[in-house]
């Protein structure tokens, strides 16, 4: 009997909702924001939240502890390294979820959670296009991009 348990269930058996938040926590600390279903979004955000309190205390035990949580350790270290120090004077409250609406395919409830104190990855500006026989915005775009890995190859 579930006497006094009020997590959501999301209609999955335990093991798949434990990998559920896990891989979508680690997708979360990669990205700073990910776009989910609301449900799974307000599922989320208590796992996230104790994750990052983990973080903030920096200590090897909380750093096994959430390498037992999630299952990639590249996640484990952006969190301890780059979230914990962002999120060092909140005292709760990391993450921010936001409604956008429903999807068009199902109708179902969609939402952005991200981590509020994370400087947040802007998409490219694409230039403005040019009347008549010059380049476009892509082309624009595109010799941006090569000159950006260019760059990284050289140094």
């Amino acid at each position: 009997m579930r006497h006094g348990v009020k997590k959501p269930k999301l209609q999955r058996k335990a093991s798949h909702r434990k990998a559920l938040y896990a891989n979508q926590a680690c997708s979360l600390i990669f990205h700073g924001r990910i776009t989910t279903t609301l449900a799974k979004a307000k599922a989320l955000r208590p796992y996230i939240e104790k994750l990052i309190t983990l973080a903030k205390a920096g200590t090897l035990h909380t750093r096994r502890q959430a390498l037992a949580t999630l299952p990639q350790p590249k996640a484990v270290d952006k969190l301890f390294s780059v979230i914990a120090e962002a999120c060092m004077d909140r005292q709760g409250g990391y993450t921010r979820i936001v409604k956008l609406g429903q999807r068009k395919t199902d109708s179902a409830p969609m939402g952005l959670i991200e981590i509020i104190d994370l400087p947040q990855l802007s998409a490219p500006v694409a230039a403005q296009t040019t009347t008549g026989t010059g380049s476009t915005a892509t082309e624009a775009v595109t010799a941006e991009v090569t000159e950006v890995t260019e760059e990284k190859k050289d140094a």
